[in-house]
Parts: C-alpha cells; sequence; structure tokens
C-alpha cells in the first residue's frame, strides 16, 4: 500500500519532560487510523506535530512523499477538524465555510462548487444563511467539518471533535464521520480518548501510553488478542477479567493455577511454549464466559456466587465472586440472577489472554 502520512523516529521534548519517544508510525493512503488513549498519552500532541502546530524535536514528517517537517500548517495539504467548533459568530454558515477558500484567493466559481458539494455530503444546505448561533451543537460541528472538507486536501486531522456533545449526537455524528470517510477514501487520522469511537470507526487503531505506541493494529486483533496488559485493560468496557496466578502441571499438561483453583489452558493459542511455575495473568472478557449453560459432555465447569447484577437493557452485567476474585460476565438481558445466587461458569480459553505477570506482554 502507498504510505499518506509517514513518522519517522519523531521526539518531542517541553524542556526537560519527553512526551513523544522516537515514534514511528506509516498511515496508508486512504486508510481511518484512530489515536486512542487517556488524557495525557501524547495522542494530540502528535496530531498537532502532524500538522505543524508545534515543532518536533527530533524526527521528520512526510505527507504524500513530501517532507513537510518544517512547512507551515497551511502549506501541509491537511485540513484540521477541533474540539472546539471555533466558527466566526458574526458570519453565517457559508461565509464560515468559505473564509479560508476567499483568503487563498480560490475563484469564486470553484468556491460555490466546494461549498455546495461539502453542503450535500454533511446535510447542511439548509443551514448555510443561519449563523451558528442559531445551530445546534452537531449543526456547528457539522460546519466545523465541512470547513475543512472544502480545502480539498489529501489527509483530514480530527482531534476529538464529537467530546463536546451528547451521548445521542456523538452516535449519530460517528455514522456520518464513518459514511463520509467511505464516500471521499481520503486518509484520516482522528483523535479520541472514546474505545467505541475507536472500534467503531477505525480501520486500524494506535493505544497510546506515556507517548509511546503500545499496539498499531486493527480493532478486532486488537480487541481479541491484545498484545500487553495495558492494551487488554484499556479496550472494553468493562474490563477485561485479569486472574494473577501461575502455570502447573496438571496430568503432563500446562494449566493455570490461582487461590488453589486450577484452569485448563486446552484451546489457547499460545505463541511461545508454556512451562510450569511461570508467574501468569489470566485475562477473560465479560463474554467470553458462560452462566449455566450447557458446555457439553466433559467441559470444566467453575463455581461461582453472583454479587451484583446490572440490568443494561440488551445485556445484563453480572459481578460475580470467584476464586478469591471479582469478576464481570456479560449475559443476555433477559436472563436475571439476584445477589447471593450460586451459578456455574464455562470459560473459552480459545477466547482468552495470558500475560506473563513480569513483562506484562501477550505469551
Amino acid at each position: 500500500m502507498t504510505s499518506s502520512v509517514s513518522i519517522k523516529d519523531l521526539s518531542l521534548d517541553f524542556g526537560s519532560v519527553t512526551v513523544l519517544k522516537n515514534l514511528n508510525l506509516e498511515i496508508n493512503d486512504g486508510e481511518f487510523l484512530v489515536l486512542l488513549g487517556s488524557s495525557g498519552c501524547g495522542k494530540s500532541t502528535l496530531l498537532n506535530c502532524i500538522a505543524g502546530l508545534l515543532d518536533i524535536t527530533e524526527g521528520k514528517i512526510f505527507i504524500k512523499g513530501k517532507n513537510v517537517t518544517w512547512e507551515e500548517p497551511k502549506d501541509r495539504g491537511i485540513g484540521m477538524v477541533f474540539q472546539s467548533y471555533a466558527l466566526y459568530p458574526q458570519m453565517t454558515v457559508e461565509k464560515n465555510l468559505s473564509f479560508g477558500l476567499r483568503v487563498a484567493k480560490v475563484p469564486q466559481a470553484e468556491i460555490d462548487k466546494r461549498i455546495a458539494r461539502a453542503a450535500e455530503i454533511l446535510q447542511i444546505q439548509p443551514l448555510l444563511k443561519r449563523k451558528p448561533a442559531e445551530l445546534s451543537g452537531g449543526q456547528r460541528q457539522r460546519v466545523a467539518i465541512g470547513r475543512a472538507l472544502v480545502r480539498d486536501v489529501d489527509v483530514f486531522l480530527f482531534d476529538e471533535p464529537l467530546s463536546n456533545l451528547d451521548a445521542k449526537l456523538r452516535s449519530e455524528l460517528r455514522v456520518e464521520i464513518k459514511r463520509l470517510h467511505q464516500s471521499l477514501k481520503n486518509t484520516m487520522i482522528y483523535v479520541t480518548h472514546d474505545q467505541i469511537e475507536a472500534l467503531t470507526l477505525a480501520d486500524r487503531i494506535a493505544i497510546m501510553k506515556n507517548g509511546i505506541i503500545m499496539q498499531l493494529d486493527d480493532p478486532t486483533t486488537i480487541y481479541n488478542a491484545p498484545r500487553n496488559l495495558f492494551v487488554a485493560g484499556f479496550i472494553g468496557s468493562p474490563s477485561m477479567n485479569f486472574l494473577h496466578g501461575e502455570l502447573v502441571n496438571r496430568e503432563g499438561r500446562v494449566a493455570f493455577a490461582t487461590n488453589d483453583v486450577i484452569f485448563s489452558l486446552d484451546g489457547y493459542n499460545a505463541g511461545e511454549a508454556l512451562g510450569s511455575g511461570r508467574k501468569v495473568i489470566l485475562g477473560v472478557r465479560p463474554e467470553h464466559i458462560k452462566v449455566n449453560e450447557d458446555l457439553g459432555p466433559g467441559a470444566e465447569v467453575h463455581n461461582a456466587t453472583v454479587d451484583i447484577e446490572e440490568p443494561m437493557g440488551a445485556d445484563n452485567l453480572l459481578w460475580l465472586k470467584h476464586a478469591g476474585h471479582t469478576m464481570s460476565v456479560r449475559i443476555n438481558g433477559a436472563r436475571r440472577f439476584s445477589a447471593g445466587t450460586p451459578v456455574k461458569l464455562g470459560f473459552d480459553m480459545s477466547l482468552a489472554s495470558l500475560f506473563d505477570a513480569q513483562t506484562e506482554l501477550r505469551i
């Protein structure tokens, strides 16, 4: 695949504080890449470096094969959408969309053509004569996206564009942004701390921590095969269940033991040889645990007790006491269990994750 944005050995220091550390990233042409992480992980800082809003300490940035490391933002071929709408309040939507083009002395016929196209894609034609004060939050953010869209650039940068909106609007605009990418097929780099946005929008997700990319992969791989303990715990709501224990030999086969309870590892696809005596952490997602279901003949069954039940509509979340651990299990919302109910659990080890307790890397 052709590279659209290429970041080589990028580092950024603010005084004695290193924010980004020797970072390398290749973003394919037409790809939707999400930079995901908690506040302070460096995701917005990285986006601002790509945009040219911050001068990097070391490294190089290429956009469409051109070295733009020291280019001005206006010369990088990018369009940027910020968290705040940053619209001119005294101007109509049409004037807000055309302002940058008029400053760049783009011919009026071309301006009209680009505005008409952006308005059609974003479905804001009826809003063109209104001012920002007459628009809802979702409409203002559509206009902000439109202002980037009319620039007709190769790469779009989104810096948490939905975080100021309520949950319903976020959901609606998330669909619109995905539809926009499918329509334009431009490269899009999107910053968010919301894992739902990341999982639903991205072709690939870069999960960041302390200025380092912890894993770069497609959403399915990140969810089902996290590379390390941090990624496993960050993705998923509620988080993956973690059981601390060690590998043991049971009848000639390696198994997992925690608090005198032993789990078969049959079906687990290890990336390396497993040896007994190793301290490990077993990770199982809430939806990968079966409760009071027929597991078939010879299946391993574990006893647990319901601690708390959280009805969530389509789903029902159970918090269980098992083997000295508190575990969460997601089941169908029609199934109900009261506190104190004893239940039997089945674990699908083919969907589990095993991490080394010392390095915290996936085994």
